[in-house]
């Protein structure tokens, strides 16, 4: 009778383990929730377990019934920027989650030069981690994985920002992250999910890809490798599918240098990624992007033309691109040193566009048109609130050509907004092309001190 009774409470016991309340990785303590929003609180329990979940900023509580496939998800309204506050969730058992913050939810994706942090000697991280200890920011880093299908969870917990959490966290993220925190006064949580080496094809489902022959196409072409993954989806349905339920404000973004031998086709898969994302969560997140910095890629134009169709990529509502070729220090190292200034340009674009902060510029000069008078090209741009400017006595990287297309290094002065170009050497200009090269870095600037957006006035294919 004794070993009959032990058999069946053996039997029951997996049931008992399996009723209790178990919650995704990135719904725990210390966590940040996007004020002023109706956010998800979701998990799993036994099927048709009732899970009250109690909310500390309202003290109201609400019920939802586990579904027959053991999940159950609400939703509770957040209050204005705040905290901490907990949130008690009761079920067969009871979870208590604690140091919970209200404010705004970022999201940090690409591969290296999003994923490098301290221990990828970012200098300017050593010397801000004696100072960076704030318990308005709050990490969560999402550790490398794969999976062939979405997953509904990742690995990972939330961190409040101190010397240690902020070393191994992306050094672009971290100084985004400062600013707004700092500008706004508010809570800011980010969330890490970069790879090192990855092309855009991984971190796109994998639909957009296949389903259209171009893209497939040029994912086949991608080279296997030792330390990254290749296929299409694979990132995205381990590292960004199980934050889709996950209520954010928006992303940044600094990838492109994996894409070079497949620039013609990137713009429309990126802008397909940044829509699937946006469908994902249901909400048309706002995209802020990095241009690839100069470097010596091994054909010519490789990242000019990636810079090309990063910024048409642009044209995607709710999307901007901030150009860092200025701060490069070495176009020989493909990871710039400088990562606080890119930080700051990826937050002004937010507080500008988001948080309806004003004062400041946070959109390069873009190319508008081209007229010719005589000699002399004459170049309209947007973005410029006041002027032009050339640092320096003369344009770098600045060419102009003719019918024949031979370039020659250009002449140029500023009226306002427009930028009138010429040489010697041709007497009836066509063509003007500035900053388009692998590694050039021009000097044209918006008088507010950002950089023009690389450009050419030409779109014909070119050779490599």
């Amino acid at each position: 009778m004794r070993k009959l009774l032990l058999y069946g409470i053996a039997l029951l016991l997996p049931t008992v383990l399996h009723a209790a309340i178990r919650l995704p990785a990135l719904v725990g303590s210390n966590m940040v929730l996007q004020q002023s929003d109706s956010v998800n609180i979701w998990g799993w329990a036994n099927p048709s377990e009732k899970i009250t979940v109690f909310t500390g900023w309202d003290n109201r509580s609400v019920t939802v019934t586990t579904s027959g496939d053991a999940k159950w998800t609400l939703k509770v309204r957040t209050p204005a920027a705040g905290g901490p506050y907990e949130i008690r969730l009761k079920g067969s058992n009871e979870i208590v989650l604690k140091n919970i913050l209200i404010g705004e939810v970022w999201l940090c994706s690409g591969q290296s030069n999003m994923e490098y942090s301290y221990y990828n000697g970012i200098r300017q991280i050593a010397e801000e981690l004696p100072v960076c200890s704030n318990n308005n920011i709050r990490f969560f880093n999402i550790p490398k994985t794969t999976a062939g299908y979405p997953q509904d969870d990742c690995s990972g917990s939330w961190e409040v920002c101190d010397s240690n959490s902020l070393k191994p966290f992306s050094a672009v993220g971290y100084f985004f992250g400062a600013k707004l925190q700092k500008s706004l006064g508010v809570p800011v949580g980010l969330i890490n999910a970069s790879w090192g080496g990855t092309p855009a094809e991984v971190w796109a489902p994998e639909h957009i890809v296949t389903g259209e022959p171009k893209l497939s196409a040029a994912a086949a072409k991608l080279v296997p490798a030792a330390w990254w993954p290749n296929k299409p989806g694979y990132a995205y349905n381990a590292m960004i599918a199980p934050l889709t339920s996950f209520n954010i404000k928006g992303v940044i973004w600094y990838q492109g240098e994996a894409n070079v031998n497949t620039a013609d086709t990137y713009t429309p898969l990126f802008t397909g990624m940044i829509q699937a994302w946006r469908d994902a969560w249901h909400k048309p997140l706002p995209f802020y992007y990095v241009q690839i910095a100069p470097f010596s890629y091994e054909k010519e134009y490789q990242a000019a033309l990636l810079r090309e169709a990063q910024a048409r990529s642009s044209v995607l509502e709710g999307t901007g691109m901030v150009v860092v070729a200025d701060v490069t220090d070495n176009v020989k190292d493909i990871h710039p040193q400088d990562k606080k200034t890119v930080g700051n340009r990826l937050a002004d674009w937010a507080l500008g566009e988001n948080y309806g902060k004003t004062g400041f510029s946070w959109k390069s000069p873009v190319f508008k048109e081209m007229s010719i008078n005589k000699n002399k090209a004459v170049l309209r741009f947007t973005n410029v609130p006041t002027t032009l400017k050339i640092n320096g006595k003369a344009p770098v990287a600045l060419y102009i050509a003719g019918a024949d297309n031979v370039f020659y290094e250009a002449s140029a002065k500023v009226e306002k907004d427009a930028l009138i170009v010429w040489s010697k050497k041709v007497e009836k200009p066509e063509t003007v092309r500035y900053s388009f090269s692998n590694t050039a870095i021009g000097n044209i600037f918006s008088s507010e001190g950002l950089p023009v957006v690389p450009f050419r006035t030409d779109n014909g294919p070119i050779a490599q």
